[in-house]
């Protein structure tokens, strides 16, 4: 019997939530902290198209919102952006090799990070610094890094519930 994606995906949820908070809030390279929250949003973009890479972004985005000093609803709206446009590269393209998942994390994580700080820039928190490249690059890398395992779990979480699938079933 398999199980429920509307059950996996609350699970999905809390468990990276739970590594972002616990485990990755230790970790720091070069002072900047991994964001697998946005690679949920990345994961969902590529494993089930715009619209499902939206949804994951913006959830993804309001859980750790409420964690950040920063205003609420930028990562949801930045996640979701980015959930969204990775789901539209995705079409088609994305899976014709085991690498293009980890460079497009890379790539599409470098691009939130520096989207988030260009709207909150926007919002009036001084967010674009020289330090900015720095976050981006660890945050890319270490995304790409994760990415394999972020779009299985993803994946897994997800179940039937792929691009063109209806949510309530």
């Amino acid at each position: 019997m398999r199980s429920d994606p509307r059950l996996r995906l609350p699970v999905m949820f809390i468990a990276a939530l739970l590594l972002q908070t616990t485990v990755l809030a230790r970790i720091r390279f070069f002072g900047v902290m991994p964001d697998f929250m946005l690679l949920v949003a990345v994961a969902g973009g590529i494993t089930a198209g715009p619209t499902r890479g939206a949804t994951l972004g913006f959830a993804s985005g309001m859980l750790i919102d409420l964690f950040l000093p920063t205003p609420l609803g930028l990562s949801a709206l930045v996640f979701t952006l980015v959930g969204y446009g990775v789901g539209v590269a995705n079409t088609g393209v994305l899976r014709s090799a085991w690498y293009i998942p980890v460079l497009v994390a890379a790539g599409a994580s470098a691009a939130g990070v520096v989207l988030y700080a260009l709207v909150g820039s926007v919002l009036g928190e001084p967010m674009v610094t020289g330090h900015l490249i720095t976050i981006a690059a660890v945050v890319g890398v270490s995304n790409a890094v994760m990415a394999p395992v972020g779009v299985r779990f993803v994946d897994w979480s997800l179940g039937s519930l792929k691009a063109g699938a209806p949510l309530s079933a």
